[in-house]
């Protein structure tokens, strides 16, 4: 009993220093920097942005995404580079047809096979960035994201006014489906948790990160830094070309934040398909090792079961008679930590609308994502890690 009574203790202290001291990563607040000391383009002077869009069979979704950023209403000059990524389903003539409209500026291009030592979707990049000739800016971003009016315009606004060589904001997934709004916000709070955003943000900072569905960064950063050849083989290229940017001699000034008008139109109905969507990269996340693989489960178990399942046992012990000892301290640090861990969750469900008492069930978030976590070594140690869209990238 006094080990229990120590490790909800810790568990208690762990989400004060979460709750205070963790670079805010709960908070959702987080939005485009603008005003940093650079005046804003004047008319005519506003940089060219070209958006890179690698696709692999997302003939489906490209109607309800790619008119959102070809309609954009940015006063400089803005065109589209879609990649076609070996698709099977007549994504190329999709994303023909779509940049008919008038005033769009769409170039489709079929990508070559995978070249070796390339993760998929970085070749596919790489393939984008070529094709894009000259241009100030690359916007990064994927064929199920919709982008709101105005949206590429506050990104080269905030880019050029803040100094930033990459903005890139966290792209509101779908939270539609009961198994979505289980794991779907889960998801953006561990990413929050893992790279606080305002530490990404901050001079000097070695925390990287970014949101791949949304990621504008200056060309010529991008190739002093020695371009995407530098991460072809990242399997998270996100993540990846944050850290290239940010890591000496370039050591770029990178910001990450929320926001509401990037959205993600790809729907995750079932379970299975969430489970895959974490399954593929999370042991990615964690250097393929083992021993980092247990202590983040042992981790999880820590930090989010254990407090609410020691503090309603301590309750329980005490309605039994047990007295005011160790049922006691079990039931109060459980509990506070099971009420920390709930106050830091109650940003990210006002984000995606959702009731507020979904915050008491964050241990249960936790509990499938320990899952997935495992399943996604035991995919990689059976030699299936990384499989998307009938691709399993070589291990």
């Amino acid at each position: 009993m006094p080990v229990l009574v120590g490790a909800c203790v810790l568990a208690a202290v762990a989400w004060i220093y979460l709750l205070a001291a963790h670079g805010g990563f709960w908070r959702t607040d987080c939005r485009l920097p603008v005003g940093g000391g650079r005046a804003e383009p004047g008319p005519g002077d506003w940089p060219s942005v070209v958006a890179v869009i690698p696709a692999r069979d997302e003939a489906a979704i490209l109607p309800e995404t790619l008119p959102s950023l070809l309609s954009q209403d940015y006063p400089g000059e803005l065109s589209v580079v879609l990649v076609d990524d070996g698709s099977s389903d007549g994504t190329s003539g999709a994303a023909e047809a779509l940049g008919s409209m008038p005033g769009a500026a769409l170039k489709v291009i079929r990508g070559e096979p995978l070249a070796a030592g390339w993760a998929g979707k970085v070749w596919a990049m790489a393939q984008g960035v070529a094709a894009a000739g000259e241009c100030d800016y690359l916007l990064f971003t994927d064929a199920d994201i919709a982008f709101g009016p105005g949206t590429v315009g506050a990104l080269v606004r905030a880019a050029v006014t803040d100094d930033r060589a990459l903005v890139s904001q966290m792209a509101l997934l779908r939270a539609d489906t009961g198994w979505e709004k289980w794991i779907v916000p889960a998801f953006v709070y561990f990413f929050a948790q893992l790279y606080p955003f305002r530490r990404i943000g901050r001079p000097g900072a070695r925390t990287a990160a970014a949101a791949g569905g949304c990621m504008l960064v200056r060309r010529a950063v991008l190739a002093s830094a020695g371009g995407l050849d530098q991460i072809k083989d990242a399997r998270i290229d996100d993540i990846a070309l944050a850290r290239l940017l940010k890591r000496p001699p370039v050591a770029a000034r990178c910001w990450l934040g929320f926001t509401t008008g990037v959205r993600s139109r790809r729907p995750y109905p079932r379970l299975a398909e969430l489970w895959g969507m974490v399954a593929r990269s999370a042991y990615t996340q964690l250097r393929y090792s083992p021993p980092l693989l247990v202590a983040v489960l042992a981790g999880l178990v820590w930090l989010y079961l254990l407090p609410p399942v020691a503090g309603l046992a301590g309750l329980a012990a005490l309605a039994a008679g047990a007295g005011t000892g160790p049922a006691a301290w079990c039931a109060a640090a459980g509990l506070t930590g099971w009420f920390l861990q709930a106050v830091t969750y109650v940003p990210v469900l006002r984000l995606y609308r959702l009731s507020l008492f979904r915050a008491l069930g964050l241990p249960l978030a936790a509990l499938l994502y320990a899952g997935m976590t495992a399943d996604s070594a035991r995919r990689y140690h059976a030699g299936r890690g990384g499989a998307w869209k009938g691709r399993t990238i070589p291990l």
